[in-house]
């Protein structure tokens, strides 16, 4: 049963991922990314990694996927533009793809290798997994975590700069401006005479009628 399901979540999983890098609207690339994010979910709850699996879905789900639409839908990104010189271009992005999955698979090989597994701890059994995967993160790879905290503080920054660009149909509000208003710039009183409308012949037939 475990294995139907490892099967049929990494088919979905893989065919959401396809579906991110071809589909033509952009919102609809962001949302068969949520699909792409809750089949590895899924799979890393198969694996028994329940925290990853959480994490996964409260955070890249959750926020970061919320966040990408909210980006996608205030740039308002021409995808016909975008998509032109595609196919210019394809060979060369291929080519470094297919060096960056060579890389990848030598790096990685090595995982694969079956082993004797080291006998379990029974200290390190009663932690959990959250605990244990706190103290790997914080000890082994506390530069890797700073190294990944600097990336994601760089993409925000790019983020706001995007969104600061020049474009002709945006208004801007100097906070300048704001501070240094005055009522007399803003407010003036007008004095008016009061005017009274003379009534209509058909109002004067009335009241003669009466």
């Amino acid at each position: 049963m475990s294995s139907a399901l490892f099967y049929l979540f990494a088919a979905v999983l893989l065919f959401a991922g396809f579906r991110v890098i071809t589909a033509r609207s952009t919102v609809h690339a962001a949302l068969y990314l949520v699909l792409a994010f809750a089949n590895a979910a899924c799979l890393w709850m198969l694996l028994q990694a329940e925290f990853l699996a959480i994490a996964l879905v409260l955070v890249y789900v959750g926020a970061v996927m919320v966040l990408f639409l909210f980006v996608v839908m205030m740039l308002d990104v021409d995808a016909d533009a975008v998509r032109q010189g595609f196919w210019k271009h394809f060979p060369l992005a291929g080519f470094i793809g297919a060096l960056i999955a060579l890389e990848m698979a030598l790096v990685l090989m090595g995982g694969f290798r079956l082993r004797e597994p080291a006998p379990p701890d029974p200290r390190l059994a009663e932690l959990g997994n959250s605990k244990l995967l706190g103290i790997e993160i914080y000890t082994n790879y506390l530069y890797p975590l700073q190294v990944a905290a600097v990336l994601l503080l760089v993409a925000i920054i790019a983020a706001i700069a995007l969104t600061l660009r020049r474009r002709k149909d945006t208004r801007y509000v100097a906070v300048s401006d704001q501070l240094r208003v005055k009522k007399a710039d803003r407010l003036r009183l007008v004095k008016m005479r009061a005017t009274v409308d003379a009534p209509s012949a058909a109002a004067e037939g009335k009241e003669g009628a009466a």
